[in-house]
């Protein structure tokens, strides 16, 4: 491998696309330690504070997505695409990057697609079950392909497509180990069951909607919650922080709280998937219906259908939720069941068997 390697990463918008990027970045960083890495992203996502905190400069583009609805935003977006691809060409000229690897989100498009015209090597990391479709229009030209489910096959040239999972975080692989740890640090009982409820780090409004509701029926069947708010909505419910609920607005120890939990509740974005199958514990997934193409139902359909979980969607949960996830609670075979069979699609080493992929396009 020659010495001074030099990286671009893009990838943003949302923290799938975002955290991916720097786990790939950091082993990238750990096996050559003065390679130079530049991230780039779009002006005004939440990339601009993130990656810089992960101590990586970042430049943005000017770029946004299409609205699928009509609006006058989308009468600019051709000038914000030739302006981001030009600024893609002058950094690109400039960094002279080894390889360009993208994430996905809007900012990947442009950086890529200028990447490819000049015959660098370019690797996507794609997430979700159902690709997005930045990832759909660069998979045709881009070298290798990352993703995390098989299924994405039928989408991406299976020829350049190879299953490595998704970028998690280390710290999850033993996460059962901790458990006395993780309940001392939330102060919570070791006879109870604990329920870990995930809606995102913004929260999820139907999500703590449906706790609120429901913290009676928690409290009578013994059952302490950790309850993860969002920013948007914890003014709204931290009002319940209690003994049996700690509510918090972000939980800044997803491993104590994965090691304190016995039934996870949570939405299926494809990060919080993979996390889970690695952490080995029953889930019941409620998928955001605010997503392209429905692809968090299809990410944990990838899991229900390898009788590894439970699926609720928004609109079935007045129905469905209580009847299902409290028998749920109380049948251990059926939690034992989940637990062992989501922990076999786990990926644990994805992170390192990426970035063996962006050594072998190098070396070519």
């Amino acid at each position: 491998m020659k010495e001074g390697l030099r990286v671009i990463l893009s990838g943003g918008g949302t923290g799938g696309h975002i955290y991916p990027a720097i786990a790939i970045a950091d082993e990238i960083k750990r096996r050559h330690p003065d390679a130079e890495i530049r991230f780039v992203g779009a002006k005004d996502r939440m990339e601009m504070e993130k990656v810089p905190q992960a101590g990586y400069e970042i430049e943005g583009l000017w770029i946004s997505g299409v609205d699928r609805s009509f609006s006058l935003k989308n009468f600019i977006f051709p000038f914000k695409l030739m302006s981001s691809l030009s600024r893609s060409r002058k950094i690109i000229k400039r960094f002279k990057p080894d390889i360009v690897i993208g994430t996905g989100g809007f900012a990947s498009g442009p950086l890529l697609r200028v990447a490819i015209s000049k015959g660098i090597p370019t690797l996507i990391q794609e997430q979700n079950s159902l690709p997005g479709i930045t990832n759909r229009i660069l998979a045709k030209h881009a070298d290798t392909i990352c993703a995390a489910y098989e299924k994405v096959k039928e989408v991406f040239p299976a020829d350049k497509t190879i299953i490595t999972g998704n970028p998690v975080r280390q710290d999850l692989l033993e996460v059962n180990k901790l458990r006395e740890e993780a309940l001392s640090h939330f102060n919570l009982s070791k006879e109870k069951k604990t329920v870990l409820v995930l809606g995102g780090s913004l929260g999820a409004r139907r999500i703590n909607k449906l706790i609120e509701n429901d913290l009676k029926k928690f409290k009578d069947e013994d059952v302490q919650l950790i309850w993860q708010i969002g920013k948007l909505y914890y003014d709204d419910y931290k009002k319940y922080d209690s003994v049996n609920v700690r509510a918090k607005e972000f939980i800044n120890r997803m491993d104590y709280a994965y090691a304190a939990a016995d039934v996870i509740i949570s939405r299926a974005g494809a990060g919080s998937v993979s996390e889970l199958c690695i952490v080995g514990k029953p889930v019941l997934f409620i998928p955001s219906p605010n997503v392209a193409e429905n692809h968090q139902a299809k990410n944990a359909m990838a899991v229900t259908d390898h009788d590894a979980g439970l699926m609720i969607t928004e609109d079935e949960l007045n129905e469905r939720f209580e009847p299902c996830f409290f028998s749920l609670l109380h049948d251990e075979r059926r939690l034992n069941r989940f637990a062992q069979n989501i922990k076999k699609l786990a990926l644990p080493n994805a992170t390192s068997d990426i970035v063996d992929e962006v050594e072998k396009l190098i070396k070519k």
